[in-house]
């Protein structure tokens, strides 16, 4: 794990990203990279719901550059909560946002235009993605007029919504079996995910 380590402290020193996020995200990505389940590997996207809906929290990270080459805004579900994310769900109809990691799909044209489908990849966490339709799209809620209005984003029904300015540029950089990570500081799954040991 030492080249790991490494990894983590460089990038964590370089990046304005949570050290608990960026250090998971790392020891998940390098896992699923082991395991042969990425076909991206340039691009390990964080959801760092640590921190406010006002806040850009949506970081793509350049593996191989080893930078943030895109931060913007990003929702949590209505009922995970307001400004914070706090409360989280793998139930359909819950409208709440599930953690983990997750092995982006292909995008396809949806009810809120060009979507990314999103596999989650932990049992009882986030496995049930594709059957509440939990993908990364564009929303006009999602912007800096909601939050001068008041005071955070506009929510989603789970899923991790970018401005519509951005969405189809989030999407070709990493789509096609990259690695994202929905991170919040929760001890459930803290200490029940596997791939953060």
């Amino acid at each position: 794990m030492d080249g790991v380590e490494a990894k983590i402290a460089y990038l964590s020193d370089k990046m304005d990203i949570n050290n608990q996020a960026i250090r998971l995200a790392i020891i998940g990505y390098e896992k699923l990279k082991m395991l042969g389940k990425l076909t991206n590997l340039k691009y390990l996207t964080i959801a760092d719901f640590s921190k406010p809906s006002s806040m850009e929290r949506l970081y793509v990270i350049d593996m191989e550059l080893q930078k943030v080459v895109l931060k913007t805004l990003v929702a949590h579900g209505r009922n995970s909560g307001t400004l914070f994310a706090k409360q989280f769900s793998n139930k359909s109809a819950s409208y709440q946002s599930s953690l983990g990691f997750y092995i982006t799909g292909r995008p396809y044209s949806g009810k809120h235009g060009t979507s990314l489908a999103l596999n989650g990849i932990e049992q009882g966490i986030n496995d049930k993605a594709n059957q509440r339709a939990i993908v990364i799209h564009g929303a006009d809620y999602v912007s800096q007029d909601f939050i001068q209005r008041q005071g955070y984003i506009g929510r989603s029904q789970g899923c991790p919504a970018v401005p519509n300015s951005q969405v189809k540029g989030i999407i070709k950089a990493i789509e096609g079996a990259s690695c994202l990570f929905v991170y919040a500081p929760n001890s459930n799954y803290l200490s029940h995910s596997i791939f953060i040991r």
